[in-house]
């Protein structure tokens, strides 16, 4: 279950991460309540992984998957660049977070 609960962290933490671009420096209402939720509820899902994870394990897994879910989102949907290089390390990143899951 706690991999689930890391899952669910991961998700927010995208959720937060992509809504946070639409804040317009915390100037915008609902994009603010969107970022702060998602904050809350990815904190809160990262506490309930933890419980069982290791801390270290949990928060690379949490930290590796919101990040390429934002780099990929960031490409697909807000037009942000693509190139081999992007594409390399984003691999890495997916490649850390499948090992830590195996070994974690």
């Amino acid at each position: 279950m706690a991999w689930i609960y890391l899952l669910i962290a991961s998700l927010f933490e995208v959720v937060w991460a992509i809504a946070l671009k639409f804040t317009n420096g915390f100037t915008r209402i609902i994009p603010c309540i969107v970022t702060i939720a998602g904050m809350l509820i990815s904190i809160y899902f990262l506490a309930r992984a933890v419980k069982t994870l290791p801390m270290g394990t949990a928060y690379a897994v949490w930290t590796g998957m919101g990040a390429a879910g934002v780099v990929i989102l960031g490409i697909i949907f807000l037009g942000e660049p693509v190139n081999i290089y992007r594409i390399i390390f984003l691999t890495l990143i997916i490649t850390g977070v499948i090992g830590l899951r195996f070994v974690g």
